[in-house]
């Protein structure tokens, strides 16, 4: 007979978040936008704001903003909100803009993480920011949500500080920091906020205000999931269990043979032991006892000795327990190694990511707690199980609240309009687009929508979608008709899930669609068909856009859906993320084959031909990911120039706090099997690490490889590597043997990435009669010309009448006239989509 399976938290009703009594502000009514000022708090009658949101976006009225969501949320439960976004941050003077809030401050960085926003994977300082007005870099300091609530502490500090916001969610326990290359502490200890809410919080954050607004202490307020503050005793009525007795970090001790005599086991162990030589030979049994580790002394045993010796205690093994005798799961806390220990020990920090990776299910996760200095300043970090999900009711409510859907007035320009200098690219990338849903259950190690969001999937219903499309239609300035998304994190898990509610609540697997698709997971796209089909039936809405990542593993299990997608829904090229070609990285990743990436190809093809459209798949590709061998990249770029594809855009590995692959860089070791000193398995458990700035160049440089900046370093790596068979001017060869002139300098599609390479000297390279690149001398602009050889590779450069966009090697648009086309760097592309992993 199987055990029985607990009762998930994930089936217990959570209070809905419209049960709460609103608060006694509601009589004031919904604010056109939330006031930015104390004139614009006049003229909403408000005395003082009961909540002041700190946050490091500019403020956009759309649900597609956190800090608008949150804002929006709290305003419907009574509370008089006022936004502080992009403050100066250099004094508490701008903190003292609304006055001193009634209740508390709520602090986040932003939409994206900070460190992420201001520096380039590569660690240089970026000269944009989509989340600014004008694309203006620097309006937000590193690591914004403490230095913000530095200030809030210095402008009232007696107010509390409510931290949240991906930033925050990210960083809940101690974590490697990339740019500082060490370990951090967890962000509840560096911004001494009150209480941190991780995830999306909107469930949590209504409940701490109205507790705080009853008078209720926060410091008191310990029992809300999804959320992380300090604690310096121990919690009376709490199991609390050692991590490590979960997922033992140490060495594993073989078992020992029955069968073996002690001398034998002493020789397996590489030792000796003579004591049953000696004992037959009637010689002293004192050296002998020495020789197997007893004291000589001890050779003669008395009765008062054994009187002495402790019995062995043997302490049960909690995963083997029966779950009727274990204590309940709400009641246990996990610790995890010490700040201290994981700061100097890469094995323990693996350990404690991957812990904690296993404790996201809300179902079944256990609170976590992380001790934080030593001796009398020892403090604990708790962090209670994540937050219940929003019901698709409760997504309804939230998305349907009045947001005015454009940025605050104070951004408009001397002509009343956002589309000048002062455009804020984040808000006119998802203008015109609706979110259906939350979540990702993908798994993707690279990736934080899952440390964030969680894996289960919230999905709003019909109606609602339908409702956003009209109020997009009928309100937002100088729409044309063209929808440019109606997706999510993901694209096509819409209303996708698993097929029991009991094992979802007990499951405890990363992924739900690695190795393969899980049997359990329903892979129905017939609600997400439907709701395609709705919209685009509606009045006024000429055309549909998917923008969001497309899992194409889970959409070659619905044809009828991809056939769907295609034919209407595709405008000339869709972006979708294999990511690799090669086992190695793609396993630590958790992505799929490239053999699923092949049979969505084939369906795409077939599906717009039969719709006689010409359309094109981008695929996207990452670099240095941990795993990946310098023979995997090149691995990858014969597969791109065998496909025809040349990268414009380059994606390198990006470790973002608290995600697996970034535990994997920090360790060297694959947290997605158990962690151990002692590996059994060296292949299996050991992961190379691209480091440096040299290696992660060349990883860079394959999948680039048609730049001719980058042949240089290919031609050396392809030598060391034995494979100079690709270096030639045949169509065969990766890279040509000669060098033409160039600058030495890569330019992003980009119009501003990053600050200015340092490869760009304006020197161009060329190739010495041993066949080696040689720099040679500056030459001025009308004298850089191409060098004479074989004309196939003559240039970088497209051919006459051919247009290149995200890829070179696409086909000329058509009704382009021969010798029209201009060299590629000149052309100006859209500003690129800020991704979420």
């Amino acid at each position: 007979m199987s055990a029985p399976i607990d009762v998930s938290f994930f089936e217990r009703a959570a209070k809905p978040l419209t049960s709460y009594k609103p608060y006694w502000a509601k009589r004031f009514g919904p604010a056109p936008f939330l006031p930015m000022s104390r004139a614009e708090m006049d003229q909403l009658g408000w005395d003082s704001c009961d909540i002041i949101l700190v946050t490091g976006d500019a403020y956009v009225d759309h649900p597609s903003f956190g800090m608008a969501v949150i804002g929006r949320v709290l305003e419907a439960q009574g509370f008089r909100v006022g936004i502080i976004a992009q403050p100066d941050w250099q004094s508490a003077d701008a903190f003292k803009t609304l006055g001193k809030p009634n209740l508390f401050w709520g602090v986040t960085a932003g939409n994206m993480d900070s460190m992420i926003n201001r520096y380039t994977a590569d660690r240089k300082i970026r000269s944009d920011d989509a989340y600014t007005p004008g694309d203006v870099g620097g309006k937000r300091p590193d690591r914004a949500a403490i230095v913000y609530s530095q200030r809030c502490r210095e402008a009232y500090k007696d107010v509390p500080i409510v931290l949240g916001g991906i930033e925050g969610s990210l960083r809940r326990i101690a974590h490697y920091d990339y740019w500082s290359d060490k370990v951090r502490r967890s962000i509840v200890v560096d911004s001494k906020c009150d209480i941190l809410l991780y995830g999306n919080a909107e469930r949590a954050l209504v409940e701490v205000a109205h507790r705080i607004a009853a008078r209720e202490p926060v410091e008191n307020i310990t029992d809300v999931r999804g959320t992380s503050f300090f604690r310096r005793a121990s919690e009376e009525g709490w199991f609390e269990v050692d991590s490590t007795t979960v997922d033992e970090p140490g060495e594993v001790e073989p078992h020992i043979n029955p069968y073996m005599t002690t001398s034998e086991q002493a020789e397996a162990q590489g030792q000796s032991c003579a004591k049953e030589d000696a004992e037959k030979q009637g010689a002293d049994a004192a050296p002998a006892a020495a020789a197997c580790g007893t004291p000589a002394g001890a050779a003669s045993t008395s009765a008062s000795t054994l009187s002495n010796v402790q019995p062995l205690q043997f302490v049960p093994n909690l995963s083997l327990r029966h779950k009727s005798k274990m204590p309940a799961r709400d009641r246990t806390v996990l610790r995890l190694p010490s700040f201290e220990e994981v700061k100097s020990d890469p094995i323990l920090y693996a350990h404690a990511n991957r812990v904690l990776h296993l404790e996201t299910n809300p179902g079944n996760a256990r609170a976590l707690v992380q001790a934080h200095g030593e001796g009398t300043t020892a403090r604990d970090v708790w962090m209670n199980p994540p937050p219940i999900p929003l019901t698709t009711a409760e997504m309804d409510w939230v998305f349907g609240l009045p947001y005015a859907r454009s940025p605050h007035p104070v951004y408009a320009d001397e002509t009343g309009s956002h589309e000048g200098a002062t455009k804020i690219p984040a808000w006119e990338m998802i203008r015109t687009s609706v979110n259906i849903m939350r979540g990702c259950f993908g798994g993707c190690t690279f990736c934080s929508i899952t440390e964030h969001e969680g894996r289960i999937i919230q999905s709003r219903s019909e109606d609602s979608i339908i409702q956003e499309l009209e109020d997009i239609r009928d309100k937002v300035k100088g729409f044309t008709g063209t929808i440019s998304d109606l997706g999510g994190p993901t694209a096509n898990m819409y209303r996708l899930g698993c097929k029991s509610p009991q094992i979802e609540a007990a499951c405890r697997k990363p992924s739900c669609v690695f190795p393969g698709i899980c049997p359990n997971l329903h892979t129905d796209h017939g609600p997400l068909i439907k709701i395609y089909r709705r919209a685009r039936k509606l009045p006024g809405i000429k055309k549909i856009l998917i923008g969001s990542g497309l899992r194409y593993d889970l959409a070659v299990k619905s044809p009828e859906y991809i056939k769907e997608l295609v034919q209407h829904h595709v405008g000339g090229y869709l972006k979708i993320a294999p990511e690799h070609t090669e086992a190695g990285p793609l396993n630590k990743m958790m992505k799929p084959g490239i053999g699923s990436y092949d049979r969505f190809k084939q369906l795409f093809e077939k599906f717009s031909e039969e719709a006689g459209k010409k359309q094109f798949l981008i695929p996207y590709f990452i670099a240095a990911h941990p795993g990946t061998s310098d023979e995997d990249m090149m691995n990858l770029a014969i597969w791109l120039k065998k496909n025809g594809f040349r990268a414009d855009q380059v994606q390198t590995f990006y470790p973002s706090p608290m995600a697996t692959a970034t535990a994997m860089y920090h360790s060297g070791r694959n947290t997605l099997t158990k962690v151990r000193r002692q590996m059994r398995d060296e292949a299996e458990e050991r992961v190379d690490i691209v480091r440096g700035e040299k290696r992660r160049r060349l990883h860079k440089a394959f999948l680039r490889y048609h730049d001719p900046n980058n042949w240089p370093l290919l031609r050396e790596a392809l030598k060391t590597m034995g494979r100079s068979d690709l270096i030639g001017n045949g169509k065969q060869h990766l890279i040509p043997t000669f060098q033409p002139l160039v600058d030495g300098s890569y330019q992003s599609a980009r119009k501003k990435n990053s600050t200015a390479s340092k490869g760009g000297t304006g020197l161009g390279y060329t190739t010495n009669k041993d066949g080696k690149a040689v720099a040679m001398a500056p030459r001025r602009p009308q004298e850089q010309q191409e060098p004479k050889g074989d004309v196939r590779f003559r240039s970088a450069q497209p051919k006459p009448g051919q247009l290149l966009t995200q890829h070179t090697g696409l086909p000329p648009r058509a009704g382009v006239r021969a010798g029209a086309g201009k060299p590629a760097a000149a052309k100006k592309s859209g500003p690129a989509r800020k991704s979420g992993r």
